[in-house]
């Protein structure tokens, strides 16, 4: 149906939309070659791809059930494929897309799809797990060489070992690296050096090849190989894009057969200098550090105390004299407070001493057994006593003994005595 229209009268865009999915509807279905480009699988019914055409720079979004996806078995992306498909317009952005209602894997991409269920299966029972991958011995003793022979990626191998590390050992087993022999060939070579105890790593190189040249380097049984293999297995196969399935499981994949000569020995103008560096990094460390602790020790020795040790014992000397002169002090005060302390106590016992009474005029009677006479009752007339005095001794007899008379009474003698009484 033709839709007119004009300023005045302008047509809805639903509508045009809708007459333009009509059109689009009517066209049918129809077998295309194409490459899938990209999948996006996602957990709904309908899944999601992009194709482009394998000769011009055109391509499109492609929808497909579940069901048409994996009926088509693994398809990895790159493959070529011929679909069945239908054009449809979506209502709500009119956006186009294709239908795919059948998907086959054509040419090349038959053989990827083989090529990645073996490799599901070989990656499901473990032998490409990382903790597989043996560590490359740093420099050699012997190189094995798996390769065509006069092939280029032989002589890269060798050219690039000799220029990196020229004392390098090599012993190259020659193998087919193409056609239907070639898997088993590449394996008895892989064995032979294998079995020699001084080749400490193993190269398997190959150049560069379309799918089909390289399919050997798929093969189930070398790859099997390769994984139970002791020495360490280096994979240099085809180009940098070029990933047959023995790299997975080698211990190191080189991208190009240079790339694993640089991987399996070091550079031998690039150690000399590394060493020439160390040594004079060493050498800066090693005077960087005898210059500091000559600063420390000269700034040890510029101290006070080491220009002259006795120098730390002048304030002390100070100190010493200080506290001399303090304890003399105090010691001249202890004896004089101490002195004059004695000299009271000797005056104290002084004045209470027995002679200082006699001094002032006083005597000390004792008998002839010199027991003190203290009163007129301790002697007897005629007895003798003695008389103490302050500068000698007299002896006295006792002629009378004359009574105190009491206060106010007028004294008398004893019968018997007279005379005048002795003083003390």
């Amino acid at each position: 149906m033709t839709l007119t229209s004009s300023p005045e009268e302008p047509q809805p865009l639903g509508r045009v939309i809708g007459a333009v999915k009509d059109w689009v509807n009517r066209c049918g279905e129809i077998w295309v070659d194409a490459q899938v480009v990209e999948i996006k699988r996602r957990n709904a019914p309908t899944q999601f791809m992009t194709f482009r055409d394998r000769r011009a720079d055109m391509s499109c979004q492609v929808t497909a059930s579940t069901l048409v996806l994996d009926a088509a078995g693994p398809i990895p992306e790159g493959s070529s494929v011929v679909a069945r498909i239908k054009p449809r317009v979506w209502d709500r952005n009119s956006s186009l897309s294709y239908e795919c209602l059948e998907l086959r894997v054509a040419g090349e991409g038959r053989l990827l799809a083989r090529l990645e269920q073996l490799k599901r299966k070989l990656q499901a029972e473990g032998l490409f797990e990382p903790h597989h991958k043996r560590r490359l011995p740093i420099l050699p003793r012997v190189i094995g060489l798996v390769t065509g022979k006069n092939s280029d990626a032989e002589r890269d191998v060798l050219t690039n070992v000799e220029q990196r590390w020229p004392g390098a050992v090599i012993r190259t087993r020659h193998a087919l690296v193409q056609g239907a022999n070639s898997a088993e060939s590449v394996m008895t070579a892989l064995a032979a050096l294998e079995a020699d105890p001084e080749v400490e790593v193993i190269i398997i190189a190959r150049g560069g090849g379309s799918l089909e040249d390289l399919l050997s380097f798929s093969d189930e049984g070398l790859v099997r190989a390769v994984h139970a293999a002791r020495t360490p297995v280096i994979t240099a196969i085809g180009h940098e894009r070029d990933f047959p399935l023995v790299d997975f499981v080698a211990d190191v994949r080189a991208s190009t057969p240079t790339d694993a000569a640089k991987r399996v020995v070091p550079d031998h103008a690039a150690e000399v200098a590394g060493v020439e560096q160390a040594v004079a990094r060493l050498h800066r460390a090693i005077d960087g550090v005898l210059t500091r602790q000559q600063q420390f020790l000269d700034a040890y020795r510029s101290r006070p105390v080491m220009v002259d040790p006795t120098s730390a014992f002048a304030a002390h000397y100070d100190r010493l004299s200080l506290l001399r002169h303090r304890l003399g002090n105090a010691i001249d005060r202890r004896l004089r407070d101490e002195e004059s302390d004695l000299r009271s106590a000797v005056s104290t016992v002084r004045a209470l001493s027995p002679k200082r009474t006699l001094e002032r005029g006083y005597a000390v009677l004792v008998d002839d057994a010199h027991t003190s006479v203290s009163s007129i009752a301790d002697t007897t007339v005629g007895a003798r006593i003695h008389a103490y005095l302050a500068d000698g001794q007299l002896s006295l007899d006792v002629a009378t003994i004359t009574q105190k008379a009491p206060s106010g009474a007028a004294p008398h003698n004893e019968p018997g005595t007279e005379g005048n009484p002795t003083d003390g």
